[in-house]
C-alpha cells in the first residue's frame, strides 16, 4: 500500500488494519495527537465524495492501493487568520478612497479596489470553515464581542448594499457604506485576527 499526505509519501507499516477505513482510522488518531485534521481523500487517484466516504472505508487494502489524504494544520489556520488581518488592513485603506475615485472619473481603481476586497474576504471565509474544525482553537474568537459567524452575517448585506451601489454607480452610498459600515468593521476584525 502506498500512503501520502499532502501528496508526500509516507513510510507506514500496517498493524492489523485491513481497510481503507482502519487505515484511516488510526491516522485520524495521529492527526488529532499532531493538531492536524483530514480536509479530503483520494483512492488510487480518485477523489473520494462524502457519499462514497462509507462504500470505500469498508474496501480492503490491496498491494496496489494508494491513499493520498489532505490535511490541514491549526498552526496553518491560525497563519492564515493571521495573514487576513493584514490584507483587511490594506482593503480598508483601498476602501477609504473609493468614493473620491468614482467622484473623479477612476472607476477602474474602485473597482480593483472592491475586487481585492471580494478575494480577501472569499479568503478569510475560507479559513473560517477550516477553522471550525478545531473548535477549542478557534471558536473563542470574537470581534466586537461577537461571534466569527454572527459577524459575518451581519456584514453580508451590507456588502450586499455595497455591491449594489457599486452597480449603480451611486458614490455617495459607497461613501457612506464604506465609511461608517465597512471600514469600521473590517479594522475591528483585522484587529481581532491581529491579536490571535
Amino acid at each position: 500500500m502506498e500512503f501520502l499526505v499532502n501528496g508526500q509519501k509516507l513510510d507506514i507499516t500496517l498493524q492489523n488494519e485491513k481497510t481503507i477505513g482502519d487505515v484511516l482510522k488510526a491516522f485520524e488518531i495521529s492527526c488529532e495527537q499532531n493538531k492536524l485534521a483530514a480536509i479530503g481523500i483520494a483512492l488510487n487517484d480518485k477523489t473520494v465524495t462524502a457519499e462514497e466516504f462509507d462504500e470505500v472505508s469498508s474496501l480492503p487494502i490491496e498491494e496496489n492501493t494508494k491513499l493520498d489524504v489532505s490535511v490541514i494544520s491549526e498552526t496553518a489556520i491560525s497563519e492564515s487568520f493571521k495573514q487576513s488581518a493584514v490584507e483587511i488592513k490594506e482593503v480598508v485603506e483601498l476602501l477609504k478612497n473609493i468614493p473620491v475615485e468614482m467622484q473623479s472619473g477612476k472607476d477602474a481603481q474602485a473597482k480593483k479596489s472592491i475586487i481585492k476586497l471580494s478575494d480577501v474576504m472569499n479568503a478569510f471565509c475560507s479559513t473560517v470553515t477550516w477553522s471550525s474544525l478545531f473548535p477549542e482553537a478557534f471558536s473563542g474568537i470574537k470581534v466586537n464581542e461577537k461571534t466569527l459567524s454572527d459577524f459575518l452575517a451581519e456584514l453580508s448585506p451590507i456588502l450586499k448594499d455595497f455591491s449594489d451601489a457599486l452597480e449603480n454607480s451611486d458614490s455617495v452610498l459607497l461613501g457612506d457604506l464604506s465609511e461608517y459600515e465597512i471600514c469600521p468593521r473590517l479594522e475591528s476584525l483585522s484587529e481581532a485576527l491581529g491579536s490571535l
